[in-house]
């Protein structure tokens, strides 16, 4: 079933001023946000989570650990490949980037137990043990860094499962950055 792709002469009354925001934002309009405005406050919702998140105490890598580790977890053929874009954007460098999308070891053990409390936290439903918690600590995190996560969790929890059911297409200028996961791909 095809979900319907609004641009800003479709959009409902509500979603335009949002879709307006993108257009200005990105000089375009993403296509993940084009299904969003079908529903005003879903969109809303997503780019209101966005924003908070990003005004974590994360610093770029960080977030971008925290976004592609889902992403990766929900296999999102969208939002990998966009995510590695604003990556580039954010001057994140390729070998995290990499290691995030092929699911080998990240350049330092931070973040590479921030990956890895993430992974955690996403598979076990927000029911991580004493001893994963303790790690994440041991890493250098609090128990602010939990609460992010999680805020990055909803997020990108939104964006993965509207991309899987409406089939997002990937963006044109995302499309070299196309991702498949790897048959290899590191147990957490």
């Amino acid at each position: 079933m095809t979900f319907p792709s609004h641009d800003l002469d479709s959009a409902p009354e509500a979603s335009k001023p949002l879709l307006e925001k993108s257009q200005k934002a990105f000089g375009r309009l993403p296509g993940l946000h084009k299904v969003l405005a079908e529903s005003p406050q879903a969109y809303e919702g997503y780019q209101v989570l966005h924003k908070l998140f990003s005004e974590t105490d994360f610093d770029a890598e960080e977030l971008t650990v925290v976004w592609q580790a889902i992403n990766v977890e929900n296999e999102c053929h969208y939002c990998v490949p966009a995510h590695t874009g604003i990556a580039k954007m954010m001057k994140v460098s390729d070998e995290i980037s990499e290691a995030l999308r092929n699911e080998t070891p990240l350049p330092t053990p931070k973040l590479e137990a921030l990956r890895s409390f993430t992974v955690q936290m996403f598979r076990d439903r927000g029911n991580v043990s004493d001893a994963q918690m303790q790690a994440f600590f041991d890493a250098g995190y609090g128990h602010r860094a939990v609460l992010d996560v999680i805020l990055g969790m909803a997020q990108k929890t939104m964006s993965n499962y509207v991309n899987h059911v409406a089939q997002t297409p990937v963006d044109e200028v995302f499309k070299p950055l196309a991702w498949e996961r790897s048959e290899t791909h590191l147990k957490v």
